[in-house]
């Protein structure tokens, strides 16, 4: 699974510098009508591999910074962003519900299934920032806003 993030992070990255580097001649100027600034986040597709272990990301760093006794999942993306400066950093809208799975377990996600229960369900919108480093195999978290 590491390997495969990784790789998808690296081709990601690729694609995107391929991309923004592409010139209509050899001096370097953007084509006509290009609205793609290097170094601007791009929207990404929320089924994107890349963008959905993000959020995970985004999520563990909420269940370690909560007090609740109940795991947190993501249940929706709903909006994902990347930017390029010095790895990949995505900026990601995400619900998260609470799961049945509690802290003290350390369960894997995976397993989690959302909470049936009406007086223990509970969603947040949440707000992450997600910064990875591929070439390093390193990830940080420095936002995490939910509400």
């Amino acid at each position: 699974m590491a390997v495969n993030f990784a790789w998808s992070f690296t081709i990601l990255c690729c694609l995107a510098l391929w991309g923004f580097t592409r010139t209509s001649d050899a001096t370097n100027v953007p084509p006509p009508h290009s609205t793609v600034r290097p170094g601007s986040p791009v929207p990404m597709n929320t089924d994107n591999p890349g963008v959905r272990q993000a959020a995970r990301l985004g999520v563990y760093r909420y269940n370690n910074s909560s007090n609740d006794l109940f795991l947190f999942k993501e249940s929706q993306i709903n909006k994902a962003m990347v930017q390029i400066v010095r790895g990949l950093k995505y900026m990601l809208y995400v619900e998260i519900r609470r799961t049945v799975c509690e802290k003290r377990e350390h369960s894997s996600l995976d397993h989690c299934r959302f909470q049936k229960k009406k007086t223990l369900q509970q969603m947040l919108r949440c707000y992450f920032e997600v910064w990875v480093t591929p070439w390093l195999h390193k990830a940080d978290v420095p936002v995490a806003r939910c509400h």
